[in-house]
């Protein structure tokens, strides 16, 4: 099965609309829930007709908004009461002990709230599991997963592991127009990792039965377009031949933020240029070409 997925469901209502009519139009077949949104509840309310046959994922956020425990997220937001902490500076910190502890404790308690936020959301009780922009990579914010996920007992069927084949896109060369340098050092990075994250948990991820999809989506992050997509799709199911598995998602963003009032409370610089581009309607009418054949 091919996860058409899309990131940042519920961030505001038109937004939110955009990603899901490429559910009605198109092919897409999961979405991400942004947990800390005002407007998460209404924007669920939307869907409550199919959203049982919706991948529907947990979207831990450390980047766009406040945190819903508010001041106990002191040290992951600005004086505005804002998430802002950078990728980077999290990594860092990953690696400095002592003060590791101290992000940990925070992010712990956020992580906990968000997965309750969403927990009502969830379809068969399981959560299913990832992070804007991939914070949910950081050694430190994994680590702090982790732990929530032992302590709270949930059930999980799927965490995001951001891993992407580099020789898809070797043998795709030529045919693949927007691959950006910055991306290709995110994908490094985030390969980098996941191997970390799934060679220090491995056996308790296979312990509470989570499971891994191939993944495509950072490489080409922002330029999911069409002809993109169906310049990689065969070599991408070449490598589930040779691994002998059938599961790949692949990651868009279609939900642009155009309404004025919303993109003023879009409160990151990297999400205000990323969600008002023109390029989130290109990956939208990717995701309606791709399902264009398809009956729901």
């Amino acid at each position: 099965m091919t996860e058409y997925h899309a990131d940042d469901y519920g961030l505001f209502p038109e937004q939110s609309r955009h990603i899901i009519d490429c559910y009605h139009t198109g092919a897409l077949n999961g979405i991400s829930i942004m947990p800390n949104s005002p407007y998460l509840s209404a924007c669920m309310d939307e869907i409550k007709d199919i959203k049982d046959k919706l991948l529907i994922t947990v979207h831990l956020n450390f980047v766009e908004g406040k945190p819903i425990t508010g001041s106990n997220a002191s040290r992951l937001t600005n004086a505005a009461g804002n998430f802002d902490i950078g990728f980077l500076k999290l990594l860092i910190i990953s690696y400095i002990p002592v003060i590791r502890l101290f992000y940990k404790k925070q992010l712990a308690t956020e992580i906990k709230a968000q997965l309750k936020a969403c927990e009502p959301y969830m379809n068969n009780g399981e959560f299913r599991i990832d992070g804007h922009v991939h914070y949910h990579m950081i050694p430190v914010v994994f680590d702090a997963l982790m732990d929530v996920l032992g302590a709270e007992d949930y059930k999980v069927s799927y965490i995001r592991f951001p891993k992407e084949v580099l020789g898809v896109y070797l043998k795709a060369f030529g045919k693949v127009k927007d691959i950006k340098p910055i991306n290709v050092v995110k994908s490094l990075i985030l390969n980098v990792l996941s191997a970390r994250n799934e060679r220090k948990y491995g056996e308790e991820l296979r312990r509470m039965g989570v499971k891994s999809k191939l993944f495509m989506g950072v490489m080409l992050s922002g330029h999911m377009f069409y002809e993109n997509v169906m310049a990689c799709l065969p070599y991408l199911g070449d490598v589930l031949a040779d691994k002998g598995e059938s599961e790949a998602e692949l990651l868009f963003h279609p939900g642009d933020v155009s309404v004025p009032e919303d993109i003023k409370c879009l409160t990151s610089k990297d999400d205000y240029e990323f969600l008002t581009s023109a390029n989130r309607e290109k990956e939208a009418k990717a995701l309606k070409k791709l399902g264009s054949n398809l009956k729901r």
